[in-house]
C-alpha cells in the first residue's frame, strides 16, 4: 500500500488552523457589533425645537405694497430672526388698506389661529389719512393690545404720524394716542415707523406714501432696535 504524501497532511493542518483563526476573528467582530449596536439604539432622537411666533398686524406699509412680499421690512425681519433668533418665526397678517377697526375685528381670530408669543401692531395710518375720530382710533388700538396681552403675548406698538395739513390739534392728538397707550399698557413703542426714511423723497414710490425696496432694510433695522430685545 502506498503511503500518504506527508506534505498534504501539513497543508491540511495549515488550512484547518487558518480557518480556525478566521472563525475567531469573525466571532470577535460579532461581539463588538453586539456591544456597539445597543449604544446606537440607545442614543435619543433629536426633537425639533418648537418655534415661538411673532404676529405682525399692519396695513400696506407692512404688507410690502407695490413690491414683492420678500422685499418688505416684515419679510426682511423674518430673515434676520431666522439667523439670529432661530427659536422664533414671523407670521405677517398685514392687509393693504387696513384700519384700526379692521385690526380690532380680526385680532381674536388671528390670536387663535397663530397663537403668537409677540404681537406687532402697526396700524393707524389709514385712520389718520381718512381723518377718523381720534378716540375711535385709540379705542381700536386699545382693544388689540388688551386682546394680545390677555392671550399671554407681548406687544410691540409701531406708531405713525400724518402730514401737518390735517391741523395741529389732530396731528398731535394722533401721535399722542400711541404714546398714551404705550404708557398705559406698558408696551414698547416705536414712535414713528417711517422715521429713518421720511425726509427723503427718493425713499418712496410714486404715490409718496409707500417706501421703495431699497428703503425697507432701514425700516427693518429701525424696528429691530425695539423688537430684537423682546425675542428672548
Amino acid at each position: 500500500m502506498s503511503q500518504p504524501y506527508a506534505g498534504a497532511a501539513r497543508v491540511n493542518q495549515w488550512a484547518i488552523g487558518r480557518m480556525r483563526g478566521v472563525a475567531r476573528v469573525f466571532a470577535s467582530l460579532l461581539v463588538c457589533l453586539a456591544v456597539i449596536a445597543p449604544l446606537h439604539a440607545a442614543a435619543p432622537a433629536k426633537t425639533p425645537v418648537a418655534q415661538r411666533t411673532v404676529l405682525v398686524m399692519g396695513d400696506s406699509l407692512s404688507a410690502a405694497y407695490g413690491l414683492s412680499a420678500s422685499q418688505g421690512w416684515v419679510a426682511l425681519t423674518a430673515g434676520r430672526i431666522a439667523k439670529e433668533k432661530p427659536g422664533w418665526k414671523v407670521v405677517n397678517a398685514s392687509i393693504t388698506g387696513e384700519t384700526t377697526a379692521g385690526g380690532a375685528a380680526r385680532i381674536a381670530a388671528e390670536l387663535k389661529r397663530v397663537q403668537p408669543k409677540l404681537v406687532v401692531i402697526a396700524l393707524g395710518g389709514n385712520d389718520g389719512l381718512r381723518g377718523l375720530p381720534l378716540p375711535q382710533t385709540k379705542a381700536n388700538l386699545e382693544r388689540m393690545i388688551k386682546a394680545a396681552q390677555a392671550s399671554g403675548a407681548q406687544v410691540l406698538l409701531l406708531g405713525m404720524r400724518i402730514p401737518p395739513n390735517y391741523g395741529r390739534e389732530y396731528t398731535q392728538g394722533f401721535e399722542g394716542n400711541y404714546t398714551a397707550l404705550s404708557k398705559q399698557y406698558k408696551v414698547p413703542l416705536v414712535p414713528f415707523l417711517l422715521e429713518p426714511i421720511a425726509k427723503d423723497r427718493a425713499n418712496f414710490q410714486d404715490d409718496n406714501i409707500h417706501p421703495v425696496a431699497s428703503a425697507q432694510p432701514k425700516l427693518r433695522d429701525h424696528v429691530w432696535k425695539a423688537l430684537g430685545p423682546m425675542l428672548k
